[in-house]
């Protein structure tokens, strides 16, 4: 393999890797900054950086001690948790699409910004989203540089350019963010978590189906399913729908109780 070659090879292994948990990450600090929940997005900011380290550590065990493969189970486990995550933060950020309320909430909470259990979860869905990623970055990028004689310049300059793209998706989310109002923001990454715990729950379905531990009924899925990645089996589409179908309507009659209780508030006002 040329040079060239293998900075490409580098570079797209971060890039595939990565993307996904930016995005999440992103899509999150985004909507915490343009809200101005600065304690929050520092709580999502850690939850990211202790995952890079966490992701080293065990990509480094599974190399010693498993010959760099990577465990299904705890990576159905990391999905699956994440899944949940994601689908609350996505109802908790639906529920707070009004201007009003969101200023109400960060008035209520005062100097905190946030609670600390809504902080607790922004920070744990950091960890799980890049921790998923990462230890598998770390597995690919060693057995690459294993294979071509170590950590040349080659490799490191396309982790270099891989690392520019995705300050560069930081950056235009960023700057998008700004000029969102908060209502279409707040809609925006409420849906992209949903759909994201969504896929995370077919992610973990998908390993366990590779474990022999779920069976596997391919359903005829469209092609541009399957080139995003997604597990065109029943099984996890069955369990989708369930999961998405339980979640809308405990979205709906939380906001249902929310406007009664405003409606209340305002009645006695």
């Amino acid at each position: 393999m040329n040079d060239f070659g293998l900075a490409l090879q580098s570079g797209a292994i971060l890039l595939r890797e990565g993307l996904e948990a930016i995005l999440i990450v992103m899509a999150l600090a985004a909507a915490l900054r343009r809200g101005g929940s600065f304690i929050a997005l520092k709580a999502l900011y850690i939850g990211s950086f202790l995952a890079v380290l966490a992701s080293i550590a065990t990509a480094f065990v599974f190399q010693i001690y498993f010959d760099g493969v990577h465990n299904d189970f705890l990576e159905a486990l990391v999905m699956i948790v994440a899944s949940a995550l994601m689908i609350y933060m996505s109802g908790w950020l639906f529920l707070r699409q009004d201007p009003r309320a969101w200023k109400k909430d960060i008035d209520h909470a005062a100097q905190k910004a946030l609670d600390s259990g809504t902080q607790w979860s922004l920070g744990l869905i950091a960890f799980l989203a890049v921790f998923r990623e990462g230890a598998e970055t770390v597995l690919f990028l060693a057995a690459l540089a294993n294979a071509h004689g170590g950590w040349n310049p080659s490799l490191v300059a396309g982790l270099l350019g891989a690392f520019a793209a995705l300050g560069a998706i930081y950056w235009a989310m960023q700057l998008l963010a700004l000029r969102l109002p908060l209502r279409p923001l707040f809609m925006v990454t409420s849906a992209f978590l949903f759909v994201m715990g969504l896929r995370f729950i077919g992610g973990a379905i998908q390993e366990l189906q590779e474990q022999t531990l779920v069976p596997v009924d391919v359903a005829n899925a469209p092609d541009w399913m399957i080139s995003l990645g997604l597990n065109p089996s029943w099984e996890a589409i069955g369990t989708q729908l369930v999961i998405a179908v339980i979640a809308l309507a405990g979205i709906a009659l939380a906001a249902r109780r929310k406007s009664t209780e405003q409606g209340g508030s305002l009645t006695v006002g």
